[in-house]
């Protein structure tokens, strides 16, 4: 289902935009928190520089947004909708779920705002500008 080429694949797996080789995070696990935001600061196989410009991802902070109401609203459907609790433990339910999958939903607004910017080209793939 996800394979690369595919604009899904580079935002679910934190790979490169553009050739899809390599992670663009030092540490592939969102939840070691010291390393959430490293990155490196270009592709090992496509030499693609992941900071365009200064302050680039400042602009995933409103992709982050709608990013964290689609899992506050989940968390919301889920609680209430579909295990019918009360409305103030739907509303825990959805703080505690913004608690646990804060560093995904900032990793995953990384990734969406990156490819706005970039698309896949398979025949980058080995070559090193």
């Amino acid at each position: 289902m996800l394979k690369k080429g595919n604009k899904l694949y580079s935002i679910l797996t934190g790979s490169c935009p553009k050739c899809h080789a390599q992670s663009m995070y030092k540490d592939k696990n969102p939840f070691k928190l010291g390393h959430l935001l490293k990155m490196h600061a270009r592709c090992s196989n496509c030499s693609t520089k992941y900071k365009i410009e200064p302050s680039f991802f400042y602009g995933a902070m409103y992709v982050s947004y709608g990013v964290g109401i689609a899992f506050a609203l989940a968390a919301f459907v889920i609680s209430r909708l579909w295990l019918g609790t009360s409305l103030i433990n739907a509303f825990i339910a959805i703080v505690i779920t913004m608690v646990i999958f804060m560093p995904i939903i900032i990793r995953l607004s990384r990734n969406i705002w990156i490819n706005f910017f970039f698309t896949y080209d398979p025949d980058i793939k080995g070559a090193n500008p």
